[in-house]
């Protein structure tokens, strides 16, 4: 949506990163909230007992990513909360649909260095697009089991098949289980 009302918007990126607790989403959007500021995309996790969100927030022009700041030290001043903003530009903002065929890929295996590089280098250098990746250390701790999970925008041309086969050779070479197949987008 490129409209005029857009162009009146000014965008940020907002990253939090702490140790997780209760409370640090309705902190984060109490003070977007103040602000006036609208969340229009937004995504969070927990990772080994850190917490990361990073929001997409527009708010009517003009508005200053130090006024971001400056609310944002104020709130997370002693909880060990750290918030980075990143002011985006016009054609940042705009949603863009990922070309291509949706798959997802799965790797299972023994825990290992350079799985995720491995993986992730192979489909890159073919021109796949990856629009989400998250990994998980599951098992014992005598017999872990590393988990990947991806999901990825194949170029023109490129099947669930041809990336399966792509990623044949790394099977062995990891010793890892592979599985690549096309998803559904969903329509809200």
């Amino acid at each position: 949506m490129n409209d005029g009302s857009r162009l009146t918007l000014a965008h940020f990126a907002v990253t939090i990163i702490g140790k997780d607790r209760p409370g640090i989403v309705a902190d984060t959007s109490e003070v977007l909230y103040a602000l006036g500021c609208n969340v229009e995309d937004s995504s969070c996790t927990m990772l080994g007992g850190e917490f990361a969100m990073i929001l997409i927030v527009s708010h009517g022009k003009p508005f200053s990513k130090k006024r971001l700041e400056a609310e944002f030290a104020a709130k997370n001043s002693g909880n060990g909360l750290s918030a980075f903003i990143r002011t985006l530009k016009d054609d940042e903002v705009l949603y863009r649909e990922p070309a291509g065929e949706l798959c997802l890929v799965s790797v299972y295996g023994s825990d290992k260095p350079g799985i995720v590089y491995r993986i992730t280098r192979e489909l890159a250098d073919r021109g796949v697009n990856i629009t989400d990746l998250n990994t998980k250390l599951i098992g014992s701790e005598t017999e872990p089991v590393y988990v990947l999970m991806l999901e990825a925008a194949l170029p023109q041309g490129m099947s669930a098949d041809d990336a399966s086969q792509l990623l044949e050779n790394l099977k062995k070479e990891l010793s890892v289980e592979i599985s690549v197949r096309l998803i559904t987008p969903v329509s809200l």
